[in-house]
């Protein structure tokens, strides 16, 4: 049995950060993607017309009822001549936009009733409740999971390597190929992504005692 090959990881780790940059910035404005249109997803699943929040409902339960791995295959075939990184931010956007908005719906019930009832008598217009009221409340008590859900997007980005994106999974697949060193190299991926999400987790759980979840 061959031993653990040291020199394959010294070799493999500045392909791997490159890789990670990649994946970095995917986590990144995936995210973005997700916390700005799953604010819009629940917004609008508050409007008064049936046909707004019945097809925000359907197609946010599609996306739901699918894996994240068949929307970017999906969505690679359909948008063939787009550069795979932008199908892949976009997708994971989209794909946890889903959960987001219902992470923001949690925090829009959570405002008391009183908030509203104050603004109706202030005859505050609704775009001017939604941005000085009910918004700022609502955001701070879901950032907790919203930092979650960025977290998950960042342990799942090794999918987009099957849509081509040369992400950290990606590079690491292709020096094992090469080097017949798939063990050194996964692990080494491995370790870099406890690195940088560990710290990330702990630094959620002291927002969520500071904000009182």
């Amino acid at each position: 049995m061959n031993g653990f090959d040291w020199g394959a990881v010294g070799e493999s780790l500045p392909l791997l950060l490159e890789g990670f940059k990649v994946t970095l910035l995917a986590t990144v404005l995936g995210t973005l993607v997700a916390a700005v249109l799953g604010l819009a997803v629940a917004v609008a699943g508050r409007a008064p017309s049936r046909f707004v929040t019945v097809p925000v409902r359907v197609v946010t339960e599609f996306v739901r009822s699918t894996p994240l791995l068949v929307q970017l295959v999906g969505a690679a075939a359909l948008f063939n001549t787009v550069e795979p990184l932008y199908i892949g931010i976009t997708v994971l956007g989209i794909h946890y936009a889903a959960y987001t908005s219902e992470v923001y719906r949690a925090g829009i019930d959570g405002v008391p009733k009183g908030q509203w009832e104050a603004c109706r008598a202030l005859s505050l217009p609704p775009l001017r409740t939604w941005q000085a009221v009910i918004l700022p409340q609502a955001v701070r008590n879901v950032l907790p999971a919203l930092g979650n859900y960025a977290i998950s997007m960042f342990k799942e980005t090794p999918f987009l390597a099957v849509i081509t994106v040369q992400e950290m999974v990606f590079e690491a697949r292709k020096y094992g190929a090469e080097q017949f060193a798939y063990t050194e190299v996964f692990t080494l991926a491995g370790l870099i992504f406890l690195v940088a999400s560990y710290p990330t987790s702990l630094l959620m759980r002291k927002l969520e005692k500071r904000l009182g979840h």
